[in-house]
Order: C-alpha cells, then structure tokens, then sequence
C-alpha cells in the first residue's frame, strides 16, 4: 500500500469532500489548531495510497506501506503537529520520513524540513515516486540513523520522532535549539506515550507526557534490501 510514481494523480471533489469530514473527525477527537486543521485538509493524503484503496484514504486510521513500516493515522499526524506549535520557516527535524504524509502536512505550515529514513527501501521510493515535489520543495530527504540526526544542519526549532523510541536520544536532545522542542512517542512501562520536551535557554528540559500511541519502533542504524 504505497504511492505510485507512474500514476496520475487527481485531487477530485470527491477527495476533497471526504478531507473535509477527517476533519470534523479530528476537532471532535480534540485538535484545536486551525494551521493544523488546514495543513491536513490541504495535502490530498490519498495521493499516498494505490489508486485502487483512494476510498479508505481519510478513514481515521493507520496503513502499512513498504519495508514493514505505516502510514500514521490523522489523528496521529494533526496531534503530533499540533504539539510541535509550528511557525512558518522554522528548521524542522523529522525522524523517520516513511510515506513523507508527516512531512508534508509541516511543509505546508512553511517549516523548512530536514527528513532522515533509514529504510533504503522507502528512501529510494521517496526519491522517486513523491507526489508533491513539485509543491513542497521545502522538503529535504536524507538516508541515515535517526538517532544520530544532522549534525551537519543542527541546530533545529523542533524535532518530531514518527516511531517509538526506546530511550530519549541523546544526539538529538543536542541539536535541538534553546526554546525549542521536540515531540515523540516513547516506551515507558511498556505502554508507548507522546512525550512532549522543551529545552529552556539554559539547557534545562522539561518532560510533558501527552497520552497514550501505538507506532513502529524506532531502530538505530539503517536498513538495506
């Protein structure tokens, strides 16, 4: 279940009709952001999917896509974003770009983003066959371990994990600026949860745990067919 680069893709009223009714969905399940309401009607989420499966695009709820990985539900992706509090040419770090959904929904709120894929499968895929590039040209794909971020482009405003993390990692902790934050879900007793940080001027960081997820793990090194 993944997009196609040969396909043709329309954004009929039929797409645009049920992008409006995810959206009733998600104010009633609680997001509030207007930006962020907006963002997720304006990225057609089915152009992410097989043409055949365009129907069940905006249902609530998260697909597989290539490499064993998912698709996160709306609710996931609007929650996630919505916590970020993103303002327009702020340098974003997303860990795990899968089906670039994520990154394209903080591409139209104006962050300048820096993905990092460590599935050489889904990296060559999103190279080829992402359908907005032409659109969101303020997306950059890099190949590598997540946990050790971008140095080389660090420091960032904010940083967003798309997979479970073990531990809080470190290298990343690093590069986020002083007032920035970072949004991710974490293992803690065994139950996942969203896991909000926020690095003061001093270096200080202050922990707000959100509620409860279910992602795909998050692995460190990086994965070749």
């Amino acid at each position: 279940m993944y997009f196609h680069a040969m396909r043709v893709m329309e954004d009929l009223p039929l797409h645009k009709g049920l992008r409006k009714r995810l959206i009733d969905t998600l104010k009633a399940r609680g997001i509030t952001s207007e930006a962020v309401l907006e963002a997720i009607n304006k990225v057609p989420r089915h152009f992410f999917f097989d043409t055949a499966l365009a129907h069940i695009a905006y249902e609530d709820r998260a697909f597989p896509i290539a490499a064993r990985q998912t698709i996160s539900m709306p609710y996931t992706v609007a929650l996630q974003t919505q916590l970020l509090d993103i303002r327009k040419g702020e340098k974003i770090l997303e860990i795990g770009t899968g089906s670039v959904y994520q990154a394209s929904v903080l591409a139209e709120l104006g962050a300048r983003v820096f993905t990092i894929e460590r599935q050489k499968e889904l990296y060559d895929h999103q190279q080829k066959s992402y359908p907005l590039k032409s659109v969101y040209k303020n997306i950059q794909f890099f190949f590598g371990d997540g946990f050790l971020g971008l140095p080389i482009y660090a420091p960032f405003h904010k940083i967003i994990i798309t997979a479970a993390a073990p531990f809080v990692p470190p290298k990343l902790v690093q590069q986020l600026l002083p007032g920035g934050r970072m949004v991710l879900p974490i293992e803690k007793d065994g139950v996942q949860f969203i896991l909000v940080i926020d690095k003061a001027a001093d270096g200080s960081l202050t922990e707000t745990w959100v509620e409860e997820c279910s992602f795909v793990p998050m692995l460190g090194g990086t994965s070749k067919p």
